[in-house]
């Protein structure tokens, strides 16, 4: 604390020297004022000590942070987190996030001067303190995000001085919420019990306390009827519960309502336009709701309004012409209307919410075209319009867009050509135009995009080669051309990025060898130490969340989850020759799918694709023996090496009985019976354990593992495939 003192009286003289000249009784005056606060030390009141030595007794304390808590240290400002009154007695206890756990020892209770306690962010695991109610003159209590358990104690109605008591953050902390919490302190003024086990119904006590200004209670078990409240609430939160009725007006709180959050419930009916009136409302979330109806065109919200999310509901109609008011330098930042069933057009009024960062319209039966003035909409970071039906092309205008990061149109009607200027979007992270009707080829000019970590041009008409734009694409995370018409021969840098996770080429028509892998290439196919989370379900689906969330100075904050697999797919195309040996050697890779293509030669042995779940070599002119022991890959659940020319005999105990249907029409292949014979590998199991068809609704739609109707054939044909002078006629003419 000296140094400290004396760095601030040498900064001062520094400043008095340089800037003006203080009279000398001036300065001295100053001089004794920050030597008072500085120096002076407060002596912690003999019984607050040893109240306090006893809890820290009770208490795990790995980081040490309590270490200046000693019996022979007396100076209370030298214990951390513990503020005294000039007596020294403790008034103040913040304890929070020190990594702390254990219980509270009763000899807490015996602060009795104590006024605020902050025990956050811990690990503390036991009910709340009882003794807690002895402590008259808490105006503060913060439990929250500990692991308290059980229901909030009776004796807390002794209370009578307390403005704020935050338990959320506690799973276990739940039952009824207690009658009398409306009744014990008219002081009280905010109140959170979000992320709990709270059941039953708000009690009426807490709807008529009007000294109540914040009121949250998210993420619980709570129902009942939404009822109105009365009182000038600036924040009720109760997303979450499982409330139902219809929305009340909140006339109480017409002149101080900032935040109301409403959001997976059941509430139903329409929005009632008097919501609207709520003068000073900012954020607006009732989405994940019953609600229904078109949208009043007297539902016009005043320029305060800054979120508005009614997505994940019934309503229906024309988006309105105006939602909000707006002007130069206040209006929406967030519009979120998906996930309903609006009509229509997308209203030109929307290009005039020039604050607007995040746009959401998707999932809803929207027609007609992108307005042409969505690119005045220069503070624009997301647009998603996916899974309408919008015509036309993609306005040229956007790229005044300049800001950027993700722009998801998969699943309408959109068709024309990716332009060439769309480099101006240098910004973009996502990009998805999957399933409609592009086409033409990738211009060389999306190189500009550099910060591109998700695209997806899949299910269009795209042809053309691919050109060395794809190699500026640095981040990518997740590329998709599935079912296009691509063409050409997969060029030497296809496995060279870095941060590559999933990568599907198939269903067009390259041709050519497949390139080796580089050894420097994706970090996920060669290391088993993988971060991505692994998609559940037996479809295996790829899904991308965007999330935007608008903090309190009006600026939006943009991330994404996206839930891949770790994999490569080139199936259904006109590649031939061997199996590069480095696409076996990838420690890392989830999922490979090379079926339905042209390829030869053996199959190297998979020990080392120790992540391995699913491998699709069905359809091509493989040969030689199946290789050996896979029984080291506990993660492989599904094989498929039918309708190859493989030779030799598979046996049981290798691992490959898991399998009974993998090696269907491999006419020379021996597989080995329970009883010690063969079974003719031209006989098909009716327990294949083949990849399906696996096509996913989200916003990025495209199949990663198919397997060919070619499965019918009989076993004349595979033998023909097992010729080289037939299999090079077929490759000529496969269209």
């Amino acid at each position: 604390m000296g140094h400290t003192w004396g760095y601030a009286i040498s900064s001062f003289f520094s400043l008095t020297s340089h800037h003006c000249f203080l009279h000398p009784l001036t300065l001295l005056c100053m001089i004794f004022l920050l030597c008072s606060t500085t120096c002076h030390s407060i002596d912690i009141h003999p019984q607050d000590k040893v109240s306090l030595l006893c809890f820290k007794s009770w208490i795990q304390d790995p980081d040490q942070v309590l270490s200046s808590w000693g019996s022979s240290n007396n100076n209370c400002t030298n214990w951390n987190g513990i503020t005294c009154d000039n007596t020294g007695h403790v008034l103040l206890v913040n304890l929070t996030s020190m990594n702390l756990s254990g219980q509270i020892h009763p000899s807490f209770c015996n602060l009795s001067y104590l006024e605020k306690v902050d025990f956050s962010h811990n690990n503390f695991t036991c009910p709340l303190p009882v003794c807690f109610g002895n402590l008259l003159g808490l105006r503060t209590v913060d439990l929250s995000h500990n692991r308290f358990h059980g229901g909030v104690p009776d004796s807390f109605v002794r209370l009578k001085q307390l403005t704020e008591l935050v338990l959320s953050g506690n799973p276990d902390l739940g039952g009824p919420i207690p009658g009398w919490i409306g009744n014990f302190s008219a002081y009280l003024e905010r109140l959170q019990l979000g992320f709990c086990s709270f059941n039953g119904m708000i009690p009426d006590s807490l709807v008529y306390l009007k000294s109540l200004n914040y009121l949250d209670l998210e993420n619980n078990l709570l129902s009942g009827n939404l009822v109105d409240f009365h009182q000038p609430l600036v924040l009720l939160n109760l997303a979450s519960n499982r409330f139902s009725g219809t929305l009340p007006c909140f006339s109480a709180a017409i002149k101080s309502l900032t935040v109301l959050n409403l959001s997976n419930n059941s509430i139903v009916g329409g929005i009632p336009a008097c919501i609207a009136s709520l003068e000073v409302l900012s954020h607006l979330n009732l989405s994940g709701n019953h609600l229904k109806y078109r949208i009043s065109p007297r539902l016009v919200f005043s320029e305060k309004l800054l979120v508005l999310d009614l997505s994940n509901n019934g309503l229906s109609g024309p988006i309105p012409g105006k939602i909000a008011e707006t002007t130069e330098k206040q209006g929406l930042v967030l519009l979120d209307l998906s996930h309903n069933q609006f009509s229509g057009e997308i209203p030109l009024k929307i290009t005039e919410l020039k604050s607007l960062q995040a746009l959401f319209l998707s999932h809803n039966l929207l027609s007609g075209e992108i307005p042409a003035r969505i690119g005045n909409l220069t503070y624009l970071e997301v647009i998603d319009l996916s899974h309408n039906s919008l015509s036309g092309t993609i306005p040229l205008n956007i790229v005044g867009c300049f800001q950027l990061l993700a722009l998801i149109l998969n699943n309408n009607n959109l068709s024309g050509v990716i332009q060439p200027e769309f480099d101006a979007l240098d910004s973009l992270k996502i990009l998805d135009i999957s399933n409609n009707r592009f086409s033409g080829d990738i211009p060389l000019t999306l190189a500009g995009c550099k910060s591109l970590e998700i695209v997806d041009f899949s299910s269009n008409d795209l042809s053309g080669s691919l050109n060395d734009a794809i190699t500026k694409w640095t981040n990518l995370r997740y590329l998709s051309l599935a079912q296009n018409k691509f063409s050409g021969t997969l060029p030497s840098w296809l496995f060279t990025f870095q941060a590559i996770e999933m990568m599907d080429f198939s269903h067009n028509k390259f041709s050519g060898f497949i390139p080796d892998v580089n050894v420097k290439g994706s970090s996920l196919f060669n290391s088993r130490d993988l971060t991505v989370k692994e998609p559940t379900g037996a479809t295996r689906n790829v899904q991308l969340r965007v999330s935007v969330i608008v903090s309190d100075n009006n600026q939006s904050s943009f991330t994404y989850n996206l839930s891949s697999m770790v994999g490569i797919d080139l199936s259904n195309n006109l590649l031939h020759g061997e199996i590069p040996r480095g696409l076996f050697g990838l420690a890392g890779l989830q999922y490979l799918n090379l079926s339905s293509n042209f390829l030869d030669g053996q199959l190297p042995g998979l020990q080392k694709m120790q992540s391995l779940k699913a491998l699709d070599l069905s359809h091509n002119s493989l040969s030689g023996h199946i290789p050996g022991n896979i029984s080291s890959l506990q993660g492989l659940d599904t094989l498929n090496l039918s309708y190859n020319c493989f030779s030799g005999s598979v046996p049981q105990k290798q691992g490959y009985g898991r399998f009974p249907g993998a090696f269907a029409g491999n006419p020379d292949l021996c597989l080995e019976s329970s009883g010690g014979g063969c079974e003719d590998g031209r006989v098909s199991s009716e327990q294949g354990s083949f990849f399906g068809e696996d096509r996913m609704d989200g916003p990025i739609s495209v199949g990663i593992f198919f397997i060919s109707t070619f499965i019918s054939f009989d076993v004349g044909v595979v033998v023909l495939f097992c010729s080289t002078r037939a299999r090079n006629y077929i490759l000529r003419t496969k269209v």
